[in-house]
């Protein structure tokens, strides 16, 4: 720790960057009696998890950034008295077989029967949905073990290891997820819906050495000890909304427009109207942005954290209606109220990896789709409704910030909005095109937003939705935890300087876990 002379704290905490995770630990400390400071660069708070609405004249609010809700836990909802509701999706997917994209597997959590019959009819195999069903159960033991764990101190890997079995720990910690997937699944397509979930912002192959892919799939089957990804009514901001709600309520100081230009190591942070002092300071922006803010106060960070790559393209759309299938088994309505893959075979998602890798945009591009005005339609307005109305998200996968670094940000948009289209419309009976809702002066609802719109609109390096490479959510054994920081899984190079966003250990995605653990942390070191 770099200790010097400096004035009285203005503040117990200083947290900076006003997102999610921000917001929780504001909550928590305050309702304490600590004076918190928050302090965000953007006009509003909640970062990436906030509702917009991105067309003129058209009464739709969408989640822009992130849009389901898994891995936010019971405790915090309960603890800050959160007025959130989120809803489960029946059907958990539907599946275009690529190949012949008049089937599809449709997993019905409300009917197995029907599930099996889907399974059956594209795949040819009657048992290939018992082993889907099988995985998910071999599964289950690891999120219900793991995901209360994700609000305690860390425990070290060797406990959480006795706990879970050498087995299953060896297939999902220590080997390469597509080993797992091959082992439990016999087709293409059953393989490729298991192994999205270790792709989600991760750009990894089926066999990475790197394990990414695991430690993604991980943080995906833990969410509520169930895996199961739920929607949030009234949209992603009305999470955010709530959770400012909560930080105001308990005290907390929550100040918008507000760029903090530098923090050193004894709690002075620097913006470009004031300076502040805090006994302990978060840090609810990147690793890589804080160790520029750390840089500039003088810190001289030892090192560099690796550059974060985000590997997503997110589209968003309204549509007049949803559009036809080719398969005219399934409705659109049950189709689209899951999760939607597209082109996202095994091989399709690893020859998709190959393609970036040699600076390419994969095509057909894997693809995801959520329709969230199925399960709530409080996003539109009442006309919207009326007219039949329905939004739609698309997330891609294997497309690393690489490949829009340095480019021409409209093209890039073009381009992998086009890429998007294509792979949606290979599935489709009708092109998307003709399905689109338009604002009032004829313009598409219809938008892309690349990594590089990412980084440029709310600082996120490289457009790395998880701020970094996702860690396994425990201890290494021979890993020091003699700080409330480190047991919390929040210490950086500086005894006073604490992470709280997605770059915690056990950060990423809309949880409020990196939150959570902060706010215990800097209790344990104000006592």
């Amino acid at each position: 720790m770099t200790s010097r002379t400096t004035a009285p704290s203005t503040h117990d905490v200083v947290i900076v960057g006003g997102g999610h995770n921000a917001l929780v630990a504001a909550a928590y400390l305050a309702r304490t009696g600590l004076s918190v400071v928050v302090l965000e660069r953007l006009d509003h708070l909640g970062g990436a998890a906030v509702s917009e609405r991105p067309w003129a004249g058209v009464d739709a609010r969408l989640s822009r950034y992130s849009y389901l809700v898994s891995l936010l836990p019971r405790t915090v909802i309960d603890d800050l008295r959160l007025r959130i509701a989120l809803r489960r999706r029946r059907y958990s997917s539907y599946t275009p077989d690529p190949h012949a994209p008049d089937r599809g597997i449709l997993i019905d959590t409300a009917d197995a029967a029907a599930t099996a019959s889907s399974f059956a009819r594209v795949t040819g195999d009657p048992t290939e949905a018992a082993r889907f069903a099988d995985l998910g159960r071999r599964l289950t033991p690891a999120a219900r073990t793991l995901f209360p764990m994700m609000t305690e101190p860390l425990r070290p890997a060797s406990a959480v290891r006795a706990q879970i079995g050498d087995e299953l720990w060896a297939d999902l910690v220590e080997r390469p997820l597509g080993g797992l997937i091959r082992a439990s699944l016999d087709t293409d397509i059953a393989r490729g819906i298991a192994l999205t979930d270790g792709l989600i912002g991760t750009f990894a192959a089926a066999d990475d050495p790197s394990l990414r892919q695991n430690r993604c799939f991980l943080y995906h089957v833990i969410g509520g000890g169930t895996g199961d990804w739920d929607v949030p009514v009234g949209g992603m901001g009305a999470v955010s909304g709530e959770l400012e709600r909560a930080a105001r309520a308990a005290g907390a100081d929550l100040r918008a427009n507000q760029e903090v230009l530098s923090v050193s190591p004894d709690g002075e942070v620097r913006t470009e109207g004031e300076t502040l002092r805090g006994r302990v300071v978060l840090s609810g922006v990147g690793p890589a942005v804080l160790a520029e803010l750390l840089r500039a106060g003088g810190a001289g960070e030892p090192s560099t954290p690796e550059t974060p790559e985000g590997a997503q393209v997110k589209v968003n759309m309204l549509l007049r209606r949803l559009p036809r299938l080719r398969d005219t088994a399934v409705a659109p309505e049950a189709a689209f109220a899951g999760t939607f893959h597209v082109n996202e075979t095994m091989t399709q998602l690893d020859a998709a990896y190959a393609v970036a890798t040699a600076g390419g945009i994969p095509d057909p591009l894997p693809a995801e789709i959520y329709c969230h005005s199925l399960t709530d339609p409080s996003i539109l307005g009442p006309e919207l409704r009326a007219s039949g109305a329905q939004t739609l998200t698309l997330f891609g996968l294997q497309v690393p910030h690489r490949l829009v670094d340095g480019t021409d940000p409209d093209a890039a948009r073009a381009a992998l909005l086009a890429a998007a289209e294509r792979s949606l419309d290979s599935v489709l009976a009708e092109p998307l095109a003709d399905c689109l809702y338009e604002t009032p002066n004829g313009s598409p609802c219809i938008e892309a937003r690349t990594t590089a719109d990412l980084a440029a609109s709310l600082g996120m390096v490289g457009g790395d939705i998880f701020h970094g490479a996702l860690s396994w959510p425990w201890a290494e054994d021979s890993e020091a935890l003699d700080t409330p920081a480190q047991r919390w899984g929040v210490a950086t190079a500086h005894d006073r300087i604490l992470l709280c966003g997605s770059g915690a250990r056990r950060g990423g995605a809309v949880s409020g876990i990196g939150g959570h653990n902060a706010a215990q942390a800097v209790l344990e070191l104000l006592a």
